[in-house]
């Protein structure tokens, strides 16, 4: 049998570069040998391309960028190349590919840029195209699309940093006139909750817009809602299915933040969410259509907060779910009876069916 070339994208030009390297991880370690011939495609903090060709277990720390046994890569816009072109000491090597995974989260990785240069390629690739990544980063725009075809979501606002330095007073008094308080306060075009600041009073209000602004200057503040957070996991591209389980995070901090969903790995997940059948079906329900009205393809995981253990409030969508060992999209599907390795197949499938 011919093993399909799978080039698989990690690191990057990011916030959660960390975060990428451990999920590229995960997904190299279970992508069967016997179906795929991998190529691990390293990008580093300061955007250098690189065919690894070390030991796998180099990569979640990041010591491959010390290996020596890496060459210079880079992924070309022209269509009649077909690969990756790895640079050598005398010439360049196309390396033929047949699907591109990008394990990458967060800017310009997530948020479409990398999609566009891949749909420049021509190469089929796993997961969201550009225009829905794009989207999909950007919660503010998320938040607009999805309230015009009327999914319930948290009350927020959203405005450019250099307008909230000209006028700061008008910014807070809108916040305060409008959501109250507390709020979060968050870059819009950020993941993995970096950035984010729970504010309890408008005294705590400009540290946490400066904070979000180091990741954007487009700034979002919604207000605080209290209850249940859980995820629900969608796969598919024309007919788009959701897991038949969703999961819900007990938080260990006073939000889901990054040390929470990554590193100290004390927060809670409850599979199945401790919610009744009928909230389920209709988180499921709420996610595909979700999922379709942004035009998402491939897999995406969609967040929600559930007040009351009724009410239902679409948080956001997050087009490259992490990856690594603790973390939800996988597991969901894993306790849905779909194992991990068969995910990664499904995945690459619907990719090549896009082709």
């Amino acid at each position: 049998m011919n093993r399909k070339k799978i080039a698989v994208l990690f690191g990057g030009r990011s916030s959660e570069h960390e975060v990428s390297r451990v999920s590229a991880y995960s997904v190299i370690n279970n992508l069967s040998s016997d179906k795929y011939e991998i190529y691990p495609i390293g990008i580093t903090k300061e955007g250098r391309w690189f065919l690894y060709e070390g030991p796998v277990d180099a990569i979640p720390n990041g010591r491959w960028e010390q290996s020596e046994q890496k060459r210079p890569a880079f992924l070309s816009p022209d269509r009649s190349v077909g690969g990756i072109v790895v640079c050598g000491p005398d010439q360049q090597e196309i390396l033929p590919v047949d699907c591109v995974f990008p394990v990458l989260h967060g800017k310009n990785g997530e948020d479409g840029t990398m999609q566009g240069l891949l749909e420049l390629s021509g190469l089929p690739f796993v997961g969201c195209k550009a225009l829905s990544s794009a989207i999909c980063m950007d919660k503010a725009v998320t938040h607009t699309l999805l309230s015009g075809v009327g999914i319930q979501q948290a009350q927020y606002l959203w405005f450019y940093y250099p307008r909230y330095l000209e006028h700061p007073d008008k910014v807070q008094l809108k916040i305060s006139a409008r959501l109250g308080y507390p709020v979060f306060v968050k870059p819009a075009g950020s993941g993995s909750s970096v950035g984010i600041s729970r504010v309890n009073s408008e005294g705590e209000l400009d540290a946490a817009i400066r904070l979000a602004a180091t990741e954007g200057e487009k700034i979002l503040v919604e207000e605080a809602v209290c209850g249940q957070e859980v995820e629900c996991a969608v796969l598919g591209n024309d007919q788009p299915e959701a897991a038949p389980m969703i999961g819900e995070i007990g938080a260990s901090a006073v939000f889901y933040d990054y040390d929470d969903k990554y590193k100290s790995g004390k927060s809670k997940l409850y599979i199945p969410a401790r919610l009744s059948e009928e909230v389920t079906q209709e988180i499921r329900a709420i996610a595909v259509r979700a999922y379709r009205t942004l035009g998402c393809r491939g897999f995406t995981r969609v967040d929600f907060f559930v007040r009351d253990h009724k009410d239902i409030l679409l948080n956001e969508l997050n087009t490259i779910p992490g990856f690594t060992p603790i973390s939800m999209y996988p597991k969901l599907w894993e306790a849905s009876g779909l194992p991990y390795s068969k995910l990664l197949d499904r995945l690459i499938d619907l990719a090549l069916e896009q082709a």
